[in-house]
């Protein structure tokens, strides 16, 4: 397994990239990074070549959304960027600065921490794989941390030498300042100092003298003030003391550079591991960084198709979606659906202007980037995409002034480059095919453009408002027209794509509503000319009449939906009733059964106090088997079950169902209601209508092997048990037959292998072997046979 930088191959055109804005997405992307190296790889954020290489950062997108929504974000800290001092170490000599050291220990203490939370998690193996990675060093951590302060500074338990040497000289200036404090309180000396203080010049203790008085004081002038009024002496007294001061500082920064040199020998020691560190690091911050902007943008993992298509549901623009969270009050971004079916390689939409053509075009070319790069997209759960590569687009306007360049001959050019390089996995993204020239030769250049992409097999998504091309869509097999819709009432675009029909432009209704003079409109009308108007007003009937047929059956499979809830809401309660009815008949009857069990008790103490002589035998016996045929008549009284509900369900577990007296066997579980199968049949119960067993029982696993299997399996038994991945009660059943088996064929030796993990199942493993009056020792094995990962076991006989 390699560590890849994620933008270490691609094939989406750099063209393309910038029409499709994929560098706002990475910004947005950069915005959602902790640390300074994650944002670098964020910043060469580009998308994948490699199938395998999409499929595994999709994976770690996702994990990293699981972990984030169940353990919170991971402790990545606040390092800096390492790697440029630690390519400072290949000098022999040079020594890093204690700030430097203090992000080092930073950076181990991020390892260490992301290194155990993302192990300690289950839903995250390929994340897992990487922490496994990671190196802690604790040692050296635990060395910069007793030695470099929080604020940088050098800390006295970095050696006991230095702490030695602080404390002389903590001594030694207190000396000093004693030695001069008698002088300034000495009165044969009153009026020499300028004021009664003790300064410092140049790392040296000393008084201000008054310059008429320096002859009093015996000393050496290290300093004069500015106005020369005062200066600053060291008295002769103190020389000696000052002296070892100074020599005790040179000691100090002496050891202080020696305790640098020793933590940054142990930096060098390990710089290939700090450098493999952050790159794991890096990668976390990015996944991290992804996860969240995926919820931010309600973004989801899309399926990965084997064959070029496209089908996103409630697809929306991620650029839009972030400016719609960013600003309160900006309008609700309009999910549309994506379609590109298999059996379709070209989609044609036409429509209005501001209709949402070019929209749908950005929305699909982008997703595919994002998929490509490892990004959740915003779209429904369910949607489905082809990994497209190269994803090559003409969109927008190409004309330059410098290079002699119109709109025409800018999409012929980049027209030539997608000729050239597109394949069956290439998805062509054309804006406004035919336009920029005559009507006639710019749809029949489109045309020709169109079936040279088809006959290479390319997916193409393409804009237009050419009736030509729209037509050319109606006729041609594997090419489909899609409709944008437009109000023609509230001259306001609905964004939403109708399959099947091509979109009328709505040229002479826009027109009309925003007061253009009726006029022009009939004279325009009578240019545009009979066919060509009837044309139009078909175009816009079927428009009209799809957008109703698609509001009706949006409102009935609301209501379907409805009714359906409905029933199961019904069938629900009335199961609920039954259930409860149930618990009460029962109820009753127990009462019933144990008041007539109390009347049978009275009447027997009845019979014993009646005197033998005043009731004949047969009487009595006569008494006796109506007795006892009314307590054949009653009903038998339901098994008393366990009393506690349940809390935590696990699927094959046997719970007790008191409305029917018997134990069923857990099938599913969704929130509160409970599936079970009871004597072959399916039913379902509320969590509270149901008893929990202490200890708890699970059904036991169905043996299809016959029996004269079991003695084949005898006849080859092997003296070692694997248990690794086992629940503890399964491991614990294993093990107790493997002990049996062991002592049928006379085995003295075993061995388990149950793995390291987290250590349970070793626990239990060894605790099961305590318990066992056979088994004379066990022991993990030595460092050949897996340590502590395998138990050792000798049986007696």
């Amino acid at each position: 397994m390699t560590l890849e930088n994620p933008g270490s191959s691609y094939m989406a055109t750099a063209d393309s990239l910038i029409q499709l804005e994929f560098a706002k997405v990475v910004d947005l992307v950069i915005g959602k990074t902790q640390t300074p190296y994650g944002r670098s790889l964020a910043a060469a954020l580009k998308p994948f070549n490699e199938r395998t290489q999409i499929e595994e950062a999709l994976q770690e997108a996702a994990e990293a959304g699981l972990l984030l929504q169940k353990k919170g974000p991971l402790p990545l800290g606040a390092s800096i960027d390492l790697l440029p001092y630690l390519a400072r170490l290949h000098t022999e000599g040079l020594r890093l600065e204690a700030e430097v050291l203090r992000d080092v220990q930073a950076a181990l203490e991020a390892a260490a921490a992301c290194r155990q939370q993302l192990l300690s998690s289950e839903a995250c193996p390929r994340l897992q794989s990487f922490a496994r990675r990671l190196t802690a060093l604790p040692e050296l951590a635990a060395d910069i941390r007793r030695s470099i302060g929080p604020r940088a500074e050098i800390l006295d338990s970095a050696s006991f030498e230095l702490a030695d040497l602080r404390d002389d000289l903590k001594n030694e200036r207190n000396r000093v300042k004693r030695q001069l404090e008698q002088l300034l309180q000495d009165e044969r000396l009153q009026g020499v100092f300028q004021e009664s203080l003790i300064t410092d010049r140049n790392g040296r203790y000393v008084l201000p003298v008054r310059a008429d008085h320096s002859s009093r004081v015996k000393g050496f002038v290290h300093d004069v003030s500015a106005s020369g009024q005062t200066l600053y002496v060291e008295p002769a007294v103190s020389l000696e003391s000052n002296n070892r001061v100074q020599t005790l500082v040179h000691k100090i920064e002496r050891e202080q550079e020696r305790i640098l040199a020793r933590l940054t020998a142990g930096v060098r020691e390990v710089r290939q591991l700090l450098s493999d560190n952050q790159t794991i690091l890096a990668r976390f911050d990015l996944r991290q960084a992804i996860a969240r902007l995926a919820i931010d943008l309600d973004g989801v993992v899309p399926a990965l198709a084997d064959e070029p298509s496209l089908a996103l549901s409630d697809a929306r623009h991620p650029l839009l979606v972030a400016a719609e969270r960013a600003k309160t009050g900006s309008p609700a971004v309009v999910p549309i659906d994506l379609r590109l079916p298999e059996g379709c390689h070209t989609l044609i939409i036409s429509g209005p202007n501001t209709g949402g053509k070019t929209l749908a075009l950005k929305t699909a070319g982008l997703l595919v980037l994002m998929v490509r790069a490892g990004l959740p997209i915003p779209c429904a759960p369910g949607s489905r995409l082809f990994p497209f590569a190269p994803v090559m687009a003409d969109i927008g306007d190409e004309q330059s002034i410098e290079q002699s360049l119109s709109t025409f001959s800018g999409h012929l050019l980049r027209l030539r480059n997608i000729l050239e390089r597109a394949d069956h996995e290439t998805l062509v993204l054309m804006d406004e095919l035919g336009t920029g020239t005559d009507p006639g030769e710019g749809s029949a250049l489109a045309l020709a453009a169109v079936d040279s992409l088809r006959a290479n097999g390319a997916r193409i998504l393409a804009t237009t408002h050419l009736h030509v091309i729209k037509g050319y869509a109606q006729l041609e097999s594997q090419v489909e027209n899609a409709a944008v819709e437009f109000d023609t009432e509230s001259l306001q675009p609905t964004y939403r794509l109708n399959y099947g029909i091509p979109g009328a432009s709505h040229a002479f209704t826009i027109a009309r509503r925003i007061g253009l003079p009726e006029e022009v409109l009939i004279a325009a009308e009578g240019y545009l000319g009979q066919g060509e108007r009837e044309g139009v007003a078909i175009i816009e009937r079927l428009q009209t009449l799809r957008a109703t047929l698609d509001d009706e059956l949006r409102t009935a499979q609301r209501l379907r939906c409805s009714v359906e809830k409905e029933q199961q809401c019904i069938h629900d309660e009335r199961q609920e009733l039954e259930t409860h009815r149930q618990m009460i008949l029962d109820k009753a009857r127990q009462q019933g059964v144990q008041m007539l069990a109390a009347a049978e008790e009275k009447l027997q103490n009845l019979f014993r106090q009646v005197p033998e002589e005043s009731v004949t035998s047969r009487q009595r016996a006569a008494m006796t088997g109506t007795l006892r045929a009314l307590q054949e008549m009653l009903p038998a009284p339901l098994p008393r079950g366990p009393e506690q509900i349940p809390v935590d369900v696990a699927v094959r577990e046997k719970l007790y169902v008191p409305a029917l007296g018997v134990e069923a066997e857990v099938t599913s579980v969704d929130g509160d209601r409970i599936e079970l199968m009871a004597g072959g049949k399916k039913l379902r119960q509320p969590r509270s209508a149901l008893r929990q067993f202490q200890p708890r029982r699970y059904a036991a696993h169905q043996r299809s092997a016959p029996r004269i299997r079991d003695r084949v399996e005898r006849n080859a038994f092997l003296p070692r048990l694997v248990l690794v991945g086992k629940r503890v009660e399964d491991a614990q059943g294993l093990l107790g037959r493997f002990l049996d088996e062991a002592l049928l064929h006379g085995e003295e030796h075993l061995e388990i292998v149950h793995g390291a993990g987290q250590g349970i199942l070793r626990k239990a493993v060894r605790e099961f072997l305590a318990d066992r009056r056979e088994v004379v020792l066990f022991q993990a094995a030595g460092a050949e046979q897996g340590g502590d990962n395998v138990t050792l076991v000798e049986l007696r006989h």
